[in-house]
């Protein structure tokens, strides 16, 4: 929607807001609805702003850092030859990673659980050139491909008992706990500063199945954001009904790296765009005339030495705020990881620093160490497992969908040990998981969310345990830990312990994270998981793309919006099969009265099926009326006639 300024100038929303206003079709709205998704927004914007002789400069090649180079080329017309990326590391990818061999071990410091709904990062990898595929496809292309054809679903989603599995059948929510998350869902954004999920929930909720569920999944920890978590609510309600065995998500072909960023690398560097190692980006000089800002360099250490890098008025910026894998510890099957980060403040010699200096400089810019300053609180660790034929693979083919081995979804996701003190989870995905991986080789990955715990068979924190004790502690939970010593002989474990892999769903409050084009910045955009926008979430690929995607486009005054996130939120089917799926499979208050309303309507199909037979329905209805009535209520009969005349009127009525 086209707005208009103070100054009565007609001004154009690139980040657009469906949650703001409510909006209908008229001569003032010549953009479709906010959230709107679709070929109609896949428009090509003719931009007014000269690109010829203009440089951009992105710090950060992690996929936020890509994709504004992308939209830059494809969308604002620039030539890849303007534009440089800075990286402190010596390859791209930032925290998508992926490495390693099958003699030394594979190493994956996080894994990506998707959903179709990630419009963003679709919209841009429809136009990227798949690496396995012929001339013409597209990663989005390859993606289809591998998971139309092998659905992902989970068969042990969670195992409590030492190897047992746990009914996960139901989220286990009783009425009051159900009562919770609708509260939740109706909260305004605003009301929810600094709050965590801790204050807010029953201490009975964050002991049942859909919070082991949750929280493993998205890897929240009870202290942090409930705001954050709210915000998941609605952009994965669509999903909700496949949380429990996880049918509602997909997984690339291979690890993170070779998936995603391997091809738009490719992508980018074919088009000119330049890469440059081992240089930290440390502050910005800013102009600052009236309520404008505007960069004129950059200050870094290249290979260690200081160097300024001059920016011109016309040249842009795009700068990564924090980063969730600084500061990384790793270890190995005979060495725990060593944190070499302060618990309260990373140094100066961290990826921090450029956005600390920023916040120095004005309060657009956030605060930081809402984010970085308790690493107790936003740390866990990662395992990589490299696996040959052991008991170990012998157990996980018994909890897998498909043959470890065969190409195709192995455990479907992650699998939770409830009883675990680390709250332990493992994932193997399709494999191989590497494209050069050996075929008698598995690559598994096992992380923990608590890290000051005992283990319950090591009787040691999780930050203090070598790879060979975490493979006990794991194998303990399967129950095969009398085998141990067969295991590790055929299990190589890389670790990686990271001290703000959860920093981003610290509490926070409105003005603590910075705008994606903080107010009166001319040429300076900021991306990536600490960047505020309407109502997306974070820790997601998604997310990275959108704060890059809506910064490319206001700077380059580009008439393009980007969508807010999927309406389907808003769909009655997704609140009706959500509502079933929190009521534990069962149908909700009023369900069966709705299906006795629609029945043999065209939107009987909006309903999820009922488990009673057909002949059972009228009397299940009846008796649900009376339930929410009351059995001698005087209307109860009055309004079972009233539903059965308007179910016969829309049944016979001619037009």
């Amino acid at each position: 929607m086209t707005e208009v300024a103070a100054s009565g100038t007609p001004t154009f929303e690139v980040e657009t807001d469906a949650s703001r206003r409510y909006w209908h079709n008229g001569s003032h709205n010549t953009l479709p609805p906010p959230d709107m998704m679709g070929a109609y927004m896949r428009n090509r914007p003719v931009s007014n702003q000269p690109v010829e002789a203009r440089k951009a400069w992105i710090i950060g090649s992690g996929i936020a850092g890509l994709a504004a180079a992308f939209y830059m080329i494809r969308d604002g017309g620039m030539k890849g030859d303007d534009i440089t990326i800075l990286d402190t590391m010596h390859i791209e990818g930032g925290s998508l990673d992926g490495a390693g061999d099958p003699e030394n071990g594979y190493i994956i410091r996080g894994g990506r659980e998707m959903n179709w709904n990630y419009d963003n990062l679709w919209d841009m990898f429809q136009d990227v050139q798949a690496l396995e595929l012929p001339e013409g496809y597209s990663v989005l292309d390859e993606y289809r491909l591998v998971n139309d054809n092998d659905p992902n679903f989970s068969k042990a989603r969670l195992m409590h008992k030492r190897g047992q599995i746990r009914d996960f059948s139901t989220l286990g929510l009783s009425k009051p706990q159900q009562w919770e998350l609708i509260r939740l869902l109706l909260k305004r954004k605003e009301d929810l500063d600094d709050i965590t999920i801790e204050q807010y929930f029953s201490p009975g909720f964050l002991d049942t199945n859909f919070w082991f569920l949750w929280r493993s999944m998205f890897a929240f920890e009870n202290w942090q954001s409930l705001l954050e978590m709210k915000l998941y609510m609605h952009r994965f309600l669509d999903a909700i009904d496949g949380l429990s065995d996880m049918s509602a998500l997909v997984f690339p072909k291979y690890n993170q790296f070779d998936s995603f960023v391997r091809p738009l690398v490719t992508h980018l560097r074919e088009r000119g765009v330049k890469v440059q190692f081992d240089t930290r980006a440390h502050d910005l000089d800013i102009k600052v005339d009236g309520d404008a800002r505007t960069v004129t360099a950059i200050h870094a250490k290249v290979g260690g030495a200081d160097t300024t890098i001059p920016v011109g008025p016309k040249d842009l910026v795009f700068a990564l705020t924090g980063s969730m894998t600084e500061g990384t510890a790793y270890g190995d099957m005979d060495h725990a990881p060593v944190l070499q980060r302060g618990k309260h403040d990373p140094g100066q010699a961290s990826d921090w620093t450029l956005w600390t200096n920023l916040a120095k400089k004005s309060p657009i810019f956030g605060k930081p160490e809402k984010f970085y300053g308790n690493v107790d609180k936003s740390m866990w660790e990662s395992v990589t497992l490299t696996c040959k034929p052991s008991p170990f693979v012998d157990r996980l083919k018994e909890l897998s969908v498909n043959d470890p081995y065969s190409g195709k979804t192995v455990t479907g996701g992650i699998i939770t040990f409830t009883d675990s003190n680390w709250v332990l989870s493992f994932t193997c995905n399709r494999q191989p998981h590497f494209p050069t991986q050996p075929k008698d080789v598995l690559v598994v990955w096992v992380y923990a969310l608590l890290m000051d715990k005992e283990g319950n068979y090591v009787k040691k924190p999780m930050p203090a345990c070598t790879g060979r004790e975490i493979l006990a502690e794991l194998c303990y939970h399967l129950g095969i830990e009398d085998k141990l010593d067969a295991v590790v002989a055929n299990t190589k474990a890389r670790l990686a312990l990271m001290p703000y892999i959860t920093a981003m769903f610290m509490p926070r409050a409105a003005g603590d994270r910075p705008h994606p084009v903080p107010a009166g910045c001319t040429n300076l955009g900021l991306m990536g998981q600490f960047v505020e926008t309407s109502n997306d979430i974070i820790f997601t690929m998604d997310s990275s793309v959108r704060t890059a995607r809506v910064a490319v486009y206001t700077l380059l005054k580009l008439a393009k919006q980007v969508p807010d996130i999927s309406p389907t939120q808003y769909d009655i089917r997704t609140i009706l099969k959500g509502a079933r799926a929190l009521n534990n499979n069962e149908p909700f208050p009023g369900e069966r009265l709705l299906h006795r309303l629609l029945d043999k309507t065209y939107y009987a199909h909006i309903l999820p099926p009922l488990p009673e037979p057909d002949s059972t329905r009228r009397g299940s209805a009846e008796r649900e009326l009376a339930g929410l009535l009351g059995k001698g209520d005087q209307a109860l009969g009055a309004i079972i006639g009233w539903l059965e005349r308007i179910r016969e009127n829309i049944s016979t009525r001619k037009g």
